[in-house]
Formats: C-alpha cells, structure tokens, sequence
C-alpha cells in the first residue's frame, strides 16, 4: 500500500511538472497558431538563468527572475523572429523555432560546458514533508505541484475573469475587430508568447533545483511535452492538465510494475503461447515505461484525434 502511494503521488508532481511545461506551449498554440519547437528551450533557460542568479539574489529571487529573463527572450523572439516569418506559414515557423532550440543548447553549452552544473535545492527546503513507512518525502516536489497548481489558477482566472483575457482571446478570434477597437494585436501577440515562455521558465527555474541542470534537460523532457499537448487537444489548457495527470500517474506505476503481459495471459492458461511468441509479450512494464505515453498517445488519436479536450477543426 505505501508503494502505491509513493507511485501515486510521485506521478502526481511529475504530471503537474509537465504541465507547467506544457501550459507555455498550449498558450501559445491555442492563440497564435505556433507550435513551438524551441518550447522546452525556454525551460532549460530558466534553470540556468535562477542557477546563475541563485548566488546573488537567493533562491526564491532567482527563481522569479529567472521566470521574467526567459520571458523577455520569448517576446524578443516572437519580435525580431517569429513576426517576420509568421505570414509565410506554419512550415517556416516550425523550421524557425526548431532551429532556435539548437542554438540555444549550444551557447549553453558555449557559457555553462557540456556537463550538469551544481544547481540544488536549498538547504531551507531540502527536507521531507511526511512520512511514507519507511521513506521520507521530500518536501520539495510539494512545493513543485504547488507552484504548478498557482500556475494553473493564475493562467486560467487571468484568460476567464479580465479584461486582459477578453482583450487577448478577441485578438485571437476576431484579429480585425480587436484592431478596429484600438488594440494591438502585435503586441498582444508579442506578449502572449512571452507569457509561455515565462511559463517555461519558472517550470524549469523550479524543477531544475530538484532534478538535473543540463544542456540536454530541454532534449529529455521536450518531447514528453508534445505527447501532453497532443493528448490534451491542441490549444486546451484543461486538457493539458489531464493529460499531464494521466500520463505522469501512468508512467509512475509502471516504472514499479514488475510484470509482463505472459504474466497476465498466464491467468488464462496461455502462458506458454505467449513464451513462445516471445518479444513483447515477454518485456517487463517496467522496460517498457518510456514507451507507454506514447502508446497512449497513439491510441488517443486513433479514437478522439483533436485530443481529450480538444475541439473539433
């Protein structure tokens, strides 16, 4: 039973870490139309800019300044970058942002080296929560889902319940109108794309501490970002919550399953068929935990293509 707990809750913190991630991204994809390649280099920007302020400043400091840097460097990418080959189409955007993230992991690599620097959590918060039977839980991945769910809130009242949101969503929909009532549409633009990327910052600022700081953190964790996104439905910020739950809660138990699927069929008598078929009937759910949200993912599509949440083109 303590097993299935720490399962559950470790799942848990990481699914709201990777909607802290995918929140920036499905902003940006709901109201502009970009899907951001260079997406998860603004996380790693963010570790390393709270890990280069964190000597000066502290930890709670760095960590919000670190939010506002990634930020800016997301709203002056979509000034001097994205703007200009937005009209061209999504091909060009996609081409862009993909060719971004290369050159950022490399002038991390050019300052910081090719190797994790020494970004911890500090020593304040560094301690365990509660009891587990015998395993202590670390305070910290609670403060993680924590700031994921202010997150969470923050983005959602702020779309729902302001003027800002209304502005924003009105320059979505109807670009023209916003325009004819006196808004800017370019800068509403420029600035939802900042928020992503100040979304992506703060998630790696935060996580960064707790897990590795590298030049390849963006690389590890990019991809499973996509998976939420597409899960989720494009553009659906409720939908990237869920998605990110379910897959972190389901990658978490199979790490600890030790099974495999000739183990199940096993219960039917068919165990010694599935032996000797062999291949993936025999691989432990544990080996195969990378693949699972993707299975996931493909069968998603397969039964609701525009996601769980999503709406329909």
């Amino acid at each position: 039973m303590d097993a299935i707990v720490f399962a559950l809750l470790n799942g848990t913190i990481y699914g709201l870490l990777l909607f802290m991630v995918s929140a920036g991204l499905t902003l940006i994809f709901g109201m502009m139309g970009v899907l951001n390649f260079a997406h998860a280099s603004f996380y790693m920007l963010g570790a390393y800019f709270a890990y280069t302020l964190q000597p000066w400043v502290g930890f709670g400091p760095a960590v919000l300044l670190a939010a506002v840097l990634a930020g800016a460097v997301g709203m002056a990418v979509e000034r001097w970058f994205l703007r200009r080959v937005h009209r061209y189409g999504h091909a060009h955007e996609l081409l862009l942002t993909f060719g971004l993230s290369f050159i950022i992991a490399e002038l991390i690599k050019l300052f910081f080296g090719n190797h994790p620097v020494d970004y911890r959590v500090p020593p304040a918060l560094d301690g365990s929560a509660f009891a587990i039977g015998a395993q202590q839980y670390p305070l910290y991945r609670l403060l993680m889902g924590g700031v994921a769910l202010a997150m969470f809130a923050a983005v959602y009242l702020l779309l729902t319940r302001t003027r800002v949101g209304i502005v924003v969503r009105s320059a979505i929909y109807k670009p023209h109108m916003a325009e004819a009532l006196g808004h800017n549409v370019q800068l509403v633009f420029m600035g939802v794309f900042g928020v992503g990327a100040m979304l992506a910052g703060l998630a790696g600022a935060v996580a960064g501490a707790f897990y590795t700081t590298s030049p390849n953190m963006a690389l590890e964790i990019g991809v499973m970002v996509f998976v939420v996104v597409v899960v989720g439905g494009l553009g659906s910020l409720g939908g990237a919550m869920a998605a990110s739950l379910l897959l972190g809660t389901v990658t978490s138990f199979a790490v600890g399953v030790d099974a495999s699927l000739a183990d199940v069929l096993a219960w039917v008598g068919a165990r010694a068929w599935a032996e000797g078929v062999g291949g993936l009937l025999t691989l432990k759910v544990s080996s195969l935990a990378a693949t699972i949200p993707f299975a996931l993912m493909l069968l998603v599509l397969l039964v609701r293509p525009q996601g769980l949440m999503g709406e329909k083109a």
